[in-house]
């Protein structure tokens, strides 16, 4: 983990409300793996705390995020030209570890895409991916060409206007029967997650699942306790520090 200095190369809209931004980094920070994360600052003298961000890919000294414009942070970084420079504190968190697993089944919904993209781009020569993508509609759809690295496909949109009229678990489920899979692996917003939990439940799945969970962050470094969730156990887990990435049987979702 390292606290460096970071220059705008490119800030781009790419979707509904979608940005992708590249920032050249002073040294090599060496492999990001996919699930792994990056505290940004906006830019902003009033904005003091850094915000968490998915790293989408990353090469040698650049390292590539994706993020949606909700509340002022990211219409700060919205507006940032190249040449601005950030501050950023990278790599944080665990990453999926795909070790032992060669047949792995992708859900996704919305933002939550970015580090599932990472995790199929790295792997994807190496793995089957079984990938179930979910957006809000056509103007959300994004990405298409790293997913399409996936063995096999399935975008879905809530409205019907891209892809199958239905979120990503539904898609994922009516398949499900048929996939011959090791591993799952998922990232997006909690009552996906909740939703995806039931499922695989109620349908007796033994398959190891890991989630990314999606939580407001503070420090990144676990100091704060500002992105607390619930173990299954009861305990307090710390979703920068022992997360993101977790067994979903670990979470009380």
């Amino acid at each position: 983990m390292k606290d460096l200095t970071a220059t705008v190369l490119r800030n781009v809209r790419i979707a509904d409300n979608i940005y992708e931004m590249t920032l050249s980094l002073p040294e090599d920070i060496g492999p990001i793996r996919g699930g792994q994360f990056l505290s940004v600052s906006t830019g902003e003298a009033d904005q003091l705390l850094r915000r968490p961000f998915g790293v989408l890919k990353s090469t040698g000294t650049e390292v590539c995020i994706g993020y949606q414009v909700k509340g002022a942070g990211t219409q700060a970084l919205a507006r940032l030209a190249p040449g601005k420079d950030l501050k950023v504190l990278l790599p944080l968190g665990n990453g999926f570890n795909l070790d032992g697993y060669s047949r792995i089944a992708v859900i996704g919904g919305g933002v939550g895409i970015f580090p599932l993209i990472a995790t199929i781009t790295q792997n994807h020569t190496e793995k089957d991916f079984y990938s179930y993508i979910g957006f809000r509609n056509a103007g959300a759809v994004c990405y298409t060409k790293e997913l399409s690295k996936s063995r096999k496909l399935v975008i879905s949109t809530d409205d019907g206007s891209y892809g199958l009229h239905c979120n990503a678990v539904q898609a994922f489920m009516a398949d499900y029967a048929s996939l011959d899979m090791d591993c799952i692996i998922s990232c997006g917003p909690l009552p996906m997650l909740k939703a995806l939990k039931a499922s695989l439940k109620e349908a007796g799945c033994s398959v190891p699942c890991f989630v990314s969970m999606e939580e407001r962050m503070g420090c990144g470094i676990g100091a704060c306790l500002a992105c607390v969730c619930k173990g299954a156990d009861g305990s307090n887990l710390r979703v920068c520090k022992d997360g993101p990435v977790f067994n979903m049987e670990d979470l009380a979702l």
